[in-house]
């Protein structure tokens, strides 16, 4: 099967809605610490790493820049209700497609990754629901990095390690939700493809870059087409 040497996934609005779970984590996490019941999305916009997300909203509602010792104060406590937040979610859901792909590429043998602007384990709490984890073996976090290009550039080198060789960009499929997403892939020399399962249409998506787009996970893409192909039954030839 000819298609890219390894495939990467954004996860929210990518694969998953969580349904607010990490928009609540963090006012949450505000409330407790500062006695504010912050609300990110006034101060942050789809696609941000998470400690950008908690740097932004602490200058927005605190009027300052966190120390340090707040930022990895307030990344904790984030992460210890995120769980929660999650396993709770009454609209906790599998966007379209996501699944049923990802098992096809995983019995196809394809090198799947997560990049994401999420903490690493924030991430991994995400993926956790749908059950999820068990078809990565790696990824780029915004635990790596604050610029999108550079996590991405990450997970690449992370797939190549694994791979036991230096995976060529191009090869590299990087699949999101946002221009952030398309743009991080763009950085890199990476196969950019839009999936306007989230806030962004098709169009958005294509005008800021992205070389694939398509408007759900359950529509096919180029290179990968026999991911959507019926299964052949049993004796086939």
């Amino acid at each position: 099967m000819a298609g890219p040497q390894a495939i990467l996934f954004d996860i929210d609005g990518t694969l998953i809605s969580t349904g607010g779970a990490g928009t609540r984590s963090w006012r949450w996490a505000f409330e407790k610490l500062h006695g504010i019941p912050a609300d990110i999305t006034a101060f942050s916009e789809t696609g941000m790493t998470d400690p950008t997300v908690a740097r932004s909203t602490f200058r927005g509602v605190l009027g300052r820049e966190p120390t340090p010792r707040e930022l990895s104060t307030l990344l904790a406590a984030y992460l210890e209700r995120l769980p929660e937040e999650v396993e709770t979610s009454e609209h906790y859901r599998v966007l379209p497609g996501a699944e049923r792909l990802l098992e096809r590429l995983r019995q196809a043998g394809c090198l799947l990754g997560i990049v994401t602007g999420a903490l690493e384990a924030a991430a991994h709490s995400k993926l956790a629901r749908a059950g999820f984890e068990r078809f990565f073996t790696f990824g780029g976090y915004g635990s790596d990095s604050d610029d999108r290009g550079e996590l991405t550039r990450r997970a690449i080198e992370r797939a190549g390690a694994i791979a036991g060789r230096e995976l060529d960009p191009a090869s590299v499929y990087v699949v999101g939700d946002t221009p952030n997403d398309i743009e991080a892939a763009r950085s890199v020399g990476a196969v950019a493809v839009g999936v306007a399962s989230g806030r962004y249409s098709i169009d958005e998506l294509r005008q800021v870059g992205g070389d694939i787009v398509v408007s759900s996970l359950e529509e096919p893409m180029p290179g990968l087409e026999w991911a959507w192909e019926p299964p052949r039954a049993a004796g086939d030839q």
